[in-house]
This record gives C-alpha cells, sequence and structure tokens, in this order.
C-alpha cells in the first residue's frame, strides 16, 4: 500500500513472483467513470472507492476461501480502507511503502500510459493514513532489497505465529 508512484505494483508483482502467488493490481479494478475522474485530475471520494474498495474485498475473501493467497498492490491510503479490504497483520499483511511527495510525484510525472495524472500527488498524501502496523519498505531501497526484507518480515512472522501455538 502507499501513494501512486511509490512502487506498489513493482513491490507487489515481485513479491508474487517470489511467493509463487498470484499477483492482482487494484488499479485494474477501478470502474471507467472513476478513471475517467481521476484522467481529469479529480481526486475520488470515499465513496467513489466504496464498490472498488468491497470488489477487492471479496478477491481476497475468494482466494481465502480457496485457500489460495494472493498479493494484493492497492493504495488503501486511509484506515477505513484497509478495513473494508479486511486488512490483520496476521492473516492479511500489510506492506507500507514510505516515499516523499517530490519523489511521487516525480516518478507519477515519468509514467506514460497511466490514469493518474501528477495533479492527484498531492491530494494522495492528503488522505494518507499511515498504518499502526505493517512492514514499513522505502521507496528508496532496491526492488531486491525491498522484497528480501519483506521476505524476511513475513518469514519472522510466521514463525512468530507458529510459536505461539506451540
Amino acid at each position: 500500500m502507499g501513494v501512486s508512484g511509490c512502487g506498489k505494483s513493482t513491490l507487489a508483482s515481485a513479491l508474487a513472483a517470489e511467493l509463487h502467488l498470484p499477483y492482482v493490481d487494484a488499479d485494474g479494478y477501478h470502474c471507467p467513470l472513476s478513471r475517467e475522474k481521476m484522467a481529469r485530475g479529480e481526486p475520488l471520494t470515499d465513496e467513489d472507492r466504496r464498490d472498488w474498495l468491497l470488489g477487492l474485498r471479496r478477491i481476497l475473501d475468494a482466494a481465502d476461501a480457496t485457500q489460495q493467497p494472493i498479493v494484493l498492490a492497492c493504495s488503501a491510503l486511509k484506515e477505513a480502507y484497509r478495513q473494508v479490504l479486511g486488512i490483520d497483520p496476521v492473516l492479511r499483511p500489510l506492506v507500507f511503502i514510505r516515499i516523499t511527495a517530490e519523489h511521487a510525484l516525480r516518478r507519477v510525472a515519468a509514467r506514460a500510459d497511466h490514469f493518474m495524472p501528477p495533479a492527484l500527488v498531492e491530494s494522495q498524501f492528503a488522505a494518507l493514513e499511515p498504518p499502526r502496523t505493517a512492514i514499513e519498505v522505502s521507496a528508496k531501497w532496491s526492488l531486491d532489497h525491498a522484497v528480501r526484507y519483506v521476505m524476511t518480515a513475513l518469514s519472522e512472522a510466521v514463525a512468530k505465529e507458529g510459536g505461539d501455538d506451540q
């Protein structure tokens, strides 16, 4: 999770490959009206995001029901959004990618063929409620370092969880 341009899709797809799990990019599930709104430089409201988040929750729940974990890249900027998604430090751990507004703006401005314009980066930071419980990485880290860091944190969480049951 994190603001636009932080590297969510890149890190999530790399983690999915490392973990041999399916990868889902939440950006692909925005409705056409939301994409058009963002392309015009208009930030989405909580109401705009409601059905999108509920659809993502259904994807996560379906993965749980089939015992097929997935890796989801999603902005999940607010605590309320993360609650809708059912984020849980053990069952649905969260990776938060920290980035400065300036760095995010440069990255978004450099992207081609994406519906999210640089004009909306500021609104992403305005909406951002950093999570209290997350595996935190820096957007400045190399992809390899970030993947290794997250994999280690996930392994430690699994080991701790298993140790509590003994």
